[in-house]
């Protein structure tokens, strides 16, 4: 990954960074004004921590993006595979009505302009899609309950139906979250990977000390990006545990559930 402010305080990546038309962003821990399992940059509204610091933290992102920016649309995610298309009626939509739309969401797709599309995570993994022929972009969350019920691919069969999305159109990431080496499974979880046709040889192992299984999500998730036809030159994997380097970025495995999360978003600028 690459630091796109001085401080560190926000990473991103090398394929999108090289992408003229958009901006997009990887939140760390630093730079924040939260506190506690919270800090301190934490900038999720889906947590019990002070909306005021939540709000300062949301601003101090947006001073750093250094791009205007209509709204930071954060959906409440709930480990499954619905994906919204956020798109001119969006505007209009009253706040209470931007709620409604916004609960229960795992993935957004947008061409508008100026929107700033994210997801959050704490260990699940985030993934950042942007279709340079169509100008699309979209953010999933893929937690494990996501991963096995292939969200990537559900995401990517939506912008191939509405906006024509083609593999050979795509830069994907794959952001900090939980390793291989770090999510350790039990039976019933590993049988549904194995139940949903996943090739277990490539996305699994067997810790011979423990006798417990290890799931990839990262690889989970890479190849259904490759089943879609995207060359593996265009998908970055961050490779960065999250459990591992908790102190850097928010691990629910580590801290509890009560506590911060990442936040990725990715955006088609105004200009």
């Amino acid at each position: 990954m690459i630091s796109l402010t001085d401080d560190n305080t926000m990473l991103g990546y090398g394929l999108l960074n090289a992408c003229p038309n958009i901006s997009h962003f990887v939140t760390t821990r630093h730079g924040g004004c939260s506190k506690g399992r919270y800090g301190t940059f934490n900038c999720s509204p889906y947590t019990a921590d002070e909306a005021e610091c939540v709000c300062r933290n949301q601003q101090l992102l947006l001073e750093r993006l250094h791009q205007p920016v209509a709204e930071l649309i954060i959906p409440r995610q709930c480990h499954g595979t619905t994906c919204r298309m956020v798109d001119e009626q969006y505007g209009n939509m009253s706040a209470d009505e931007r709620k409604v739309f916004l609960e229960g969401v795992d993935a957004l797709i947008t061409a508008c302009r100026g929107y700033c599309i994210c997801v959050t995570t704490a260990d699940c993994v985030p993934v950042l899609l942007y279709d340079g022929r169509s100008q699309v972009v979209a953010a999933v969350h893929a937690g494990w309950r996501g991963t096995v019920r292939r969200i990537v691919s559900k995401v990517l069969e939506q912008m191939k139906c509405v906006y024509g999305t083609k593999g050979e159109d795509l830069v994907a990431c794959i952001g900090p979250s939980i390793s291989l080496r770090s999510f350790e499974v039990g039976e019933e979880v590993y049988g549904q990977f194995a139940d949903e046709g996943f090739d277990m040889a490539s996305i699994s192992c067997r810790n011979a000390q423990t006798g417990k299984h290890h799931i990839d999500l990262w690889e989970a998730n890479r190849r259904q990006l490759m089943d879609f036809g995207v060359p593996a030159s265009r998908i970055e994997v961050a490779g960065v545990c999250t459990y591992r380097h908790h102190s850097d970025f928010f691990s629910a495995r580590r801290l509890g559930v009560d506590s911060g999360r990442i936040l990725s978003g990715i955006m088609l600028n105004e200009s």
